[in-house]
């Protein structure tokens, strides 16, 4: 903390120590409830970059030869500290990126769950035995880490992707640059802190903190970056995209979606309605696979309609450490900018509203929006917002054909008694994941977590990183 003026300075953490960024420079972390200043943080440059990267190169090579148990403890001591830390990890959450309680709590859990299922990965990193034509040779493939990886990390759920993609790289043999949103970098140093003492040598583990327009570039793009692991826009998951192929350098990207979920006329609407909510207003729908279409066949729709509305104008708005708060604020005023741009362009073209649409502080409103076309922006376009639309479908098959019409194709659900419409639905629908009666906000430790499409390329969780972030070897014996 800032002794004259307690806010805190946050400095990056490279090859085990604890540094300003070379330039001297910092930029504001701002609490997005009242854009008050939470912090300062180091403004990281292309040569702060480089250094963290040489520090995890140097590293490497003996972390690689670590056992199983040893990271497996390591990790384990990792979650140990978490819980001993909780509170600070809760309250950082809240404050610095706008977390009601209860979403806080569901990302610590999560991030728990994350790091314990790390520890387990440690123990299968395996290849296998492989028949050979030439008699007497002993044929089998080995798994092995591949060297650097970066890690760039989005506002939204910090803890549970910084918890998931560290954790996953460190317990397979890697070391890791991070860097963090600009919005939340107290959460990945935190982190940080924790996972030096748990016990990780200095190197494995490197956090430098800045912007990512001025530095991604210079993380993305270095030669001595041996894979990549990006969530966040579609755009700069495309730009990324491209760097990693002029450098033949492997990665997983988690972009953005616009997640459908079809409701048939058998479903049951008590059970649907609170999992709809929870679908696109958990934390004020900035979250990926957040529900922003709905299609209600319309012996429903009226119904679903009404008793959204009515659900949406109650969801609670008041303190954030208040558990029965659920709305949060928009992460920044670029966004919240966008959320009206979305709401205003509806409306301007005929959409109704059927409730919220405004703000109280830096919070919109739930909302809800019906007769939506095709030439408005938000009906094909990423709000990141609590804001969703609501259209009438006549069968199955006009529900199936509309949630496929998108570029994006990550979360989606349907919500049905019929099983065969269930499995036909989740093997056409063109996502990554798939939830039968169920929401599409849904995400475990060891699930293959991902999307097509502009949505990303490759899967998280831990078989998908022990797959992604190893290589695998062939070797033959002679005997």
């Amino acid at each position: 903390m800032d002794a004259q003026t307690d806010i805190r300075t946050l400095r990056h953490f490279i090859g085990g120590d604890w540094c300003a960024a070379g330039g001297g420079e910092t930029l504001d972390v701002l609490n997005p409830l009242d854009d008050s200043l939470y912090a300062r943080a180091a403004r990281g440059s292309g040569d702060d970059m480089r250094r963290a990267i040489a520090a995890a190169r140097a590293a490497f090579p003996a972390y690689r030869d670590t056992t199983p148990s040893a990271r497996e403890r390591m990790l384990l001591r990792v979650a140990e500290i978490m819980e001993a830390r909780k509170q600070e990890l809760l309250d950082c959450l809240v404050d610095e990126i706008g977390s009601p309680v209860q979403k806080a709590m569901f990302e610590f859990t999560k991030g728990l769950t994350m790091v314990r299922a790390a520890a387990g990965l440690c123990r299968n990193v395996r290849g296998e035995t492989l028949p050979s034509d030439a008699p007497g040779k002993f044929s089998m493939s080995i798994r092995e880490p591949l060297g650097v990886v970066a890690v760039i990390t989005p506002f939204n759920v910090p803890l549970i992707k910084t918890t998931r993609l560290v954790a996953n790289a460190l317990a397979v043999g890697n070391t890791v640059v991070h860097l963090p949103s600009e919005m939340a970098p107290h959460l990945s140093l935190i982190f940080a802190e924790i996972v030096a003492e748990a016990g990780f040598p200095a190197g494995s583990y490197n956090v430098v903190t800045g912007y990512g327009h001025e530095i991604g570039d210079d993380l993305t793009g270095d030669p001595d970056v041996n894979f990549v692991t990006f969530t966040g826009s579609s755009v700069i998951g495309q730009h990324i995209n491209e760097i990693c192929a002029r450098n033949k350098t492997p990665n997983t990207l988690e972009l953005g979606g616009k997640s459908p979920t079809v409701i048939l006329a058998d479903a049951d609407l008590d059970k649907v309605m609170p999992l709809a909510a929870r679908s696109i207003f958990m934390f004020a729908g900035q979250a990926c696979i957040g529900s922003s279409r709905f299609y209600v066949e319309r012996p429903l729709y009226d119904t679903f309609v009404a008793r959204f509305a009515a659900i949406a104008a109650n969801l609670g708005m008041g303190d954030l450490r208040d558990p029965d708060t659920v709305i949060a604020p928009i992460i920044s005023e670029r966004q919240r900018q966008r959320v009206k741009d979305h709401i205003a362009d509806a409306l301007a073209k005929g959409a109704t509203l059927v409730t919220g649409g405004a703000w109280q502080g830096n919070r919109c409103q739930p909302t809800l929006l019906t007769d939506v076309t095709e030439d408005m922006t938000l009906c094909k376009s990423e709000t990141f917002g609590p804001v969703t639309a609501i259209y009438p479908i006549d069968s199955y098959e006009e529900g199936l054909q509309k949630a496929n019409d998108t570029e994006y194709g990550l979360s989606s659900a349907i919500f049905t008694g019929n099983i065969d419409r269930a499995f036909h639905f989740a093997r056409n629908i063109n996502a990554g994941m798939c939830h039968v009666n169920g929401p599409t906000i849904h995400d475990e430790a060891h699930v293959p977590f991902g999307g097509n499409g502009e949505s990303g390329v490759g899967r998280e969780g831990t078989d998908a990183d022990m797959e992604a972030m190893t290589e695998l070897k062939w070797v033959t014996v002679q005997l």
